[in-house]
């Protein structure tokens, strides 16, 4: 089958650097693949599709965002009678030059290395802010302020939402472990975990300790301390309120964690570590 491939200058407008679309993805098959010479990252707004890229097929939920690079083959397909996308086109420029001042950015997102494009997830609160953002970017100037103002706060979004992972995990431990940052999974222990990777909890043991050389709790349990020290540091919030919300209210395996995870109990870490720069002595 021909691949078809797209060029900004037929797409943006004199001046422009950056063009959104909003689409219902039919549910008919593709015509083809395609690539192109820019930059592009869109995200499923509700519903489900199948993207095809670089030779494999994968299926894409409400939230998620895809990050293609120029280089990338695909097509996309709705699932369902109303799949709708929104995609964001950028000026190659545009993306070149962000990498250049921000290398930190290096092997992620546009600028992520082999075969398959970088994928993320955005629940339903982060989804909203993510239109929000979009529904402004749109309604302005095709500005290249506009555009980085955007691409940098949707990265940065990412990068705070969790930390980095290991190369090569399958694309459904990916999504899981992502989504696992989020009080509403982790609260649950690795019950979460394994409820949002959708495979049988033996597996996801298994996958987890082969690609992750830890267990599934053990994961949950670092994700779990390192909310509970950014909660310490950032709120006057008791211990037993935060212990409770992150799934533990048996306050000594809260301690005997926490000390494990930080080198120090909760207090001794708060006393440390949190600073008043609301009303400063």
């Amino acid at each position: 089958m021909t691949t078809r491939t797209l060029h900004h200058s037929d797409i943006l407008r004199l001046g422009d650097v950056f063009h959104m679309t909003r689409a219902v993805l039919p549910r008919s098959a593709p015509k083809g693949p395609h690539n192109h010479d820019y930059f592009e990252v869109f995200w499923i707004q509700n519903g489900r599709a199948r993207h095809r890229i670089n030779g494999e097929k994968h299926e894409l939920s409400e939230g998620q965002i895809v990050f293609i690079r120029p280089d990338d083959t695909h097509s996309l397909q709705g699932l369902e009678d109303e799949t709708r996308l929104v995609n964001l086109i950028l000026a190659p420029d545009l993306v070149v030059g962000l990498i250049i001042r921000f290398p930190e950015l290096a092997n992620r997102f546009f600028w992520q290395d082999g075969t398959l494009p970088a994928r993320h997830h955005r629940d339903m609160r982060q989804l909203a802010s993510l239109s929000h953002d979009a529904l402004l970017l749109e309604r302005g100037p095709r500005s290249r302020l506009r555009a980085e103002a955007f691409v940098l706060s949707l990265c940065t979004a990412i990068i705070g939402d969790a930390p980095r992972l290991p190369d090569g995990l399958p694309t459904w431990l990916r999504d899981a472990c992502l989504a696992a940052q989020s009080p509403e999974v982790f609260s649950d222990g690795a019950a979460g975990l394994v409820r949002v990777a959708g495979r049988a909890h033996a597996h996801v043991s298994r996958m987890v300790q082969k690609y992750m050389h830890t267990t599934p709790t053990d994961y949950i349990n670092t994700v779990r301390m390192d909310h509970a020290a950014r909660r310490l540091t950032g709120t006057g919030d008791a211990l037993s309120e935060i212990a409770t919300d992150i799934g533990i209210p048996n306050m000594s395996h809260f301690h005997r964690l926490f000390r494990e995870a930080h080198g120090m109990t909760p207090k001794q870490f708060r006393t440390k570590y949190q600073r008043d720069v609301i009303s400063p002595l």
